[in-house]
């Protein structure tokens, strides 16, 4: 596994998620506003793409277009980086029960036609029971993927020829992908297929033997495949360093995932994390990528 030095990174910035709220001294972002200050804050750490969630005017997630559009626009009007937008939105509480329930496939299937069109986009490729404490989902919560969904979604953004991001938390996902793949869907052995490779929420360890074999698995079924870190909580940069150490292609850090430093302690805002990934890359002779690179790498100028 090669450090492949001087391999530009591309850095997520992950920057509010749909649950995650300010405590304990981070200031999360939820206003058009605020997401748009802190995406540019994070360009300028060296973070080539966004990803961001919309929140409505009381803090909730929310799969409103026009909310996106605003938050696309904002962003656009200060700073270069990648936009991309999330397709999960988060999940509610029922007011009649008090039940988490996930937004349906119709609501998160009108995020794939936004106007304006983000650069990049983003799957949950699996059906999974999520944990995420660190993320605001304490509870066990059963998140449903559907076929028809999925399957939808990777046709309507290949059309558009852009890159999909597939997060993959659970081992399943792969298989389930490269079933996909076989079924003519899309090519296993194009290279802006793009898996993101999540340690430390669900029921996936965030630990050097649970990565090794993820990305192992992940590279025998789609060999061209760009592939990234996602770590959740407190192995947000545990995560990011072992996927940098084995050569990885992107990794994600934000308060989307966690709100910890490599040290433990909470960051005020997003870019701290950001510059402190910096940094940890530069160990390893890795540069962060500029959002021109990252087009590169994600396949977005095929």
């Amino acid at each position: 596994m090669s450090t492949s030095p001087g391999k530009p990174l591309v850095i997520v910035a992950a920057v509010n998620g749909g649950m995650q709220q300010s405590r304990d001294g981070a200031f999360v972002p939820v206003s058009p506003e605020e997401i748009a200050e802190d995406a540019r804050l994070c360009r300028e750490a060296g973070a080539a793409v966004v990803h961001v969630h919309a929140r409505d005017e009381k803090g909730a997630n929310t799969g409103d277009v026009a909310v996106f559009r605003d938050i696309i626009t904002r962003i656009r009007e200060r700073t270069d980086v990648l936009l991309q937008t999330t397709n999960g939105i988060g999940v509610r509480r029922d007011p009649a029960t008090g039940q988490l329930v996930w937004p349906s496939d119709e609501e998160r299937l009108a995020l794939i036609d936004l106007d304006p069109t983000p650069d990049l986009y983003g799957v949950a490729a699996g059906t999974t029971d999520f944990w995420h404490p660190e993320g605001g989902y304490p509870t066990e919560t059963p998140y449903v993927n559907s076929p028809e969904y999925l399957k939808k979604t990777i046709k309507a953004i290949y059309d558009k020829r852009s890159t999909l991001e597939y997060e993959v938390v659970d081992m399943h996902v792969i298989a389930r992908l490269a079933r996909y793949a076989d079924e003519g869907l899309f090519d296993r052995n194009a290279e802006h297929v793009w898996l993101l490779l999540g340690g430390g929420l669900g029921d996936v360890d965030a630990d050097p033997e649970t990565l090794v074999f993820m990305r192992n698995l992940a590279l025998s079924r789609f060999p061209n495949a760009v592939w990234g870190v996602l770590g959740a909580g407190h192995d947000n940069f545990t995560w990011a360093t072992l996927g940098i150490a084995m050569g990885c292609d992107t990794a994600r850090v934000g308060f989307e995932d966690g709100l910890y430093r490599a040290d433990g302690s909470v960051a005020g805002r997003n870019h701290e994390l950001v510059a402190e990934l910096v940094k940890i890359a530069a160990i390893y002779g890795r540069r962060p990528a500029t959002p021109e690179e990252a087009r590169e790498i994600l396949g977005l100028n095929r």
